[in-house]
């Protein structure tokens, strides 16, 4: 059965989706899944296609129990408009975002394309969001899906100024999230990666734990990360982490790169997602997890179009994983086979 799903998906479906302008695409298919999901029966018929129940499933991570440890990366469902639904497609998570305190429209179109011979996406969108509000507005109905919140700054805020914008993005969330994503790693918002230096880095992280620690109970912060950083930045970040007493880090971001790339819109300027970032992601999990001794949690995002890509993740140090451009060439489909493949590896 989940081998027909996967194949209609990618025989039928897919081919009709890439037909048209992925930004248009993505509209079209939230409307679509709002639509089904609308009608009495459809919401269960997804859960029973593609969600894995199974107790060994149950992953805690930073102090939250996740069901399974499959997520969907921020960036797909940004204004918090379809985290829901998306639920039903069998994630364990969902992390909205990233959300800027005031609504902007992101970078001119056209600002997404396909590379499809090499199974990868290039953005150059640019936190194109509502801004926080309205995403809140959002969550409040939200009943039983765990939720990360990505947060960043916006466009015209100078850097000096930036740790405001994390901060009114982390106040207006807080009651709304389960953790938080900070994301200083996008390409996409002019000098946003400078943020990524110690420095700044430390001084935006512990503001940020600071306001954290003064709430009723803290939530877990994560930091999501280049994979363009050295060694020597990994190393930092090792440090930052450790100092600040963050919760964790999400590896990694898109990606500069343009290695080895097939297909004609390689030269887009942007951030390049899909299977050409399979690798750099694995590698900076496992200098991570090595080098910091395994000292606090990873979630593995990057390239994974496969269940074993993301039991290679696990397998490098990953306690969770996340779904982006993976899910969109693969399908809902994927969700499932690699909840089947974690199970399956697990009672090995």
């Amino acid at each position: 059965m989940q081998h027909n799903n996967a194949t209609m998906y990618k025989l039928l479906i897919r081919p009709i989706l890439f037909w048209f302008d992925p930004e248009e695409v993505h509209y079209f298919t939230f409307s679509l899944i709002r639509f089904l999901s609308k009608i009495p029966g459809f919401p269960a018929i997804f859960r029973s296609l593609y969600e894995v129940n199974d107790k060994s499933l149950e992953k805690e991570v930073f102090g939250l129990k996740f069901k399974n440890p499959v997520g969907l990366a921020a960036g797909f469902d940004k204004d918090a408009k379809l985290y829901s639904e998306l639920s039903n497609f069998g994630f364990g998570f969902i992390e909205i975002g990233t959300l800027t305190p005031k609504p902007q429209e992101g970078n001119p179109k056209k600002r997404l394309f396909r590379l499809r011979e090499d199974s990868a996406i290039i953005n150059r969108m640019g936190f194109n969001n509502g801004g926080v509000q309205e995403a809140v507005k959002r969550l409040k109905k939200n009943k039983d899906v765990l939720i990360g919140g990505n947060i960043g700054k916006n466009k015209h805020t100078p850097n000096e100024d930036a740790v405001s914008d994390y901060e009114i993005c982390f106040n207006a969330l807080y009651d709304y999230v389960d953790y938080f994503v900070v994301n200083v790693s996008s390409p996409n918002t002019p000098n946003l990666r400078a943020l990524q230096e110690k420095e700044p880095l430390t001084a935006l992280l512990s503001t940020l734990q600071n306001l954290n620690n003064q709430k009723p109970k803290a939530k877990p912060i994560l930091l999501k990360i280049a994979p363009d950083l050295t060694n020597e930045q990994l190393l930092d970040i090792i440090d930052i982490v450790n100092e600040t007493k963050i919760a964790g880090v999400i590896a990694t971001n898109t990606t500069l790169s343009r290695d080895g790339l097939q297909s004609e819109n390689k030269t887009e300027t942007g951030g390049l997602s899909g299977k050409p970032l399979a690798n750099r992601a694995t590698e900076v999990i496992r200098f991570l997890s090595e080098k910091s001794n395994k000292s606090f949690p990873i979630i593995g995002v990057g390239g994974i179009h496969s269940a074993e890509d993301a039991l290679e993740k696990i397998e490098a140090g990953a306690s969770l994983v996340q779904l982006y451009t993976g899910f969109i060439y693969e399908g809902p489909a994927l969700v499932k086979a690699i909840n089947i493949k974690v199970l399956q590896h697990l009672k090995k």
